[in-house]
């Protein structure tokens, strides 16, 4: 019989939860509570800690569950000298939860996501910072290899952090494809400052949100590794065009004598091409005309484009005058 479920509390999950259930909700707790979290709280982290790690391994469990946590922190019931059955003082690094610290949190949360006990996340579990476990004390190394607990797997060098950089472009340039030189400050192995000029190819069609990722470019984390840098393509307003997937809207004003007897306009579409476009009928204002071919590139067909939907603006009178008038009623 359990004699003490405030571990199994912590983690939520029963006195006769297995080894998979406790990993399992301690990932859950360890997200939410890590200190580099919106929602994180360092005490509670360090208590899901202590739980995981007492928990976790079969021996400190075994104690926890018959003699409670005082004696699972000091690594077993404590007897007088003498007393039968001694099991000895001491065995376990902490005297007390005071002596569990945040550094002794970070190890246990980093060496469990090191062994693939983040799931998908695995080694790239990270929250902001130059560290992927910043701001709990690093790596103080007080575990050593990963034990029963943990199913004695490797370690495993985490992934950098990705940075992402907001990259603004023109119509014309996601149009027409570009090479642009982006020049990034970046931090050496030193802490040194260095600059760095990274090519940027764009290609023709790419949409607003399109990730472009440069491993090993940022600043210097550490082991010979840098960050991942993430340029995310911006498209910016175009004073005449507006993109709608493929398709390019362009608005074309017209008077109001142009609306009634027809236009002949020309328009440079953004890949610098200049359209032809003429109407002999009267044209009404809600109404559009579509040009297939004539909008933007298809990035994943080469060849192909969208549409061009070219939709009108008519400027009507404010007023007109008696001889106006009079021309209407007998025109019309």
């Amino acid at each position: 019989m359990v004699r003490d479920k405030t571990l199994y509390d912590r983690l939520g999950v029963s006195s006769e939860a297995s080894d998979n259930e406790i990993k399992k909700a301690y990932r859950k707790a360890a997200l939410k509570y890590h200190p580099d979290k919106p929602t994180g709280d360092t005490e509670k982290f360090k208590e899901i800690s202590e739980a995981f790690d007492i928990l976790s391994d079969e021996g400190k469990r075994n104690t926890y569950d018959q003699f409670g946590l005082d004696a699972a922190r000091k690594g077993g019931p404590q007897f007088e000298q003498g007393d039968a059955g001694g099991f000895g003082a001491g065995g376990h690094p902490f005297s007390g939860f005071g002596g569990f610290s945040n550094a002794d949190a970070s190890n246990i949360f980093e060496q469990f996501a090191r062994a693939g006990g983040m799931g998908d996340d695995g080694g790239s579990f990270h929250f902001g910072g130059g560290s992927p476990f910043g701001g709990m004390g690093g790596m103080p190394g007080g575990f050593g290899g990963m034990g029963g607990g943990f199913g004695g797997r490797g370690f495993s060098e985490p992934e950098p952090e990705s940075v992402q950089i907001t990259l603004p472009v023109s119509l014309e340039d996601l149009a027409n494809g570009t090479t642009k030189k982006m020049k990034l400050n970046r931090r050496g192995p030193g802490g040194q400052k260095e600059d760095k000029i990274i090519e940027v190819n764009i290609k023709p069609g790419w949409k607003e949100g399109t990730k472009i990722t440069f491993k090993n470019q940022g600043d210097y984390v550490s082991n010979g590794q840098r960050q991942t840098i993430q340029f995310v393509i911006q498209e910016k307003p175009h004073p005449f065009f507006k993109r709608d997937g493929n398709d390019l809207i362009y608005v074309l004003p017209l008077t109001f004598k142009e609306s009634l007897l027809g236009y002949d306009k020309v328009i440079e579409s953004v890949d610098g091409r200049r359209i032809p476009f003429n109407r002999s009928s009267p044209v009404q204002p809600t109404s559009e005309q579509v040009y297939p071919g004539l909008g933007m590139p298809i990035s994943k067909t080469p060849g192909q484009r969208g549409n061009l939907i070219v939709k009108y603006k008519i400027d009507y009178p404010l007023g007109l005058t008696s001889e106006q008038k009079q021309a209407i009623n007998q025109l019309f």
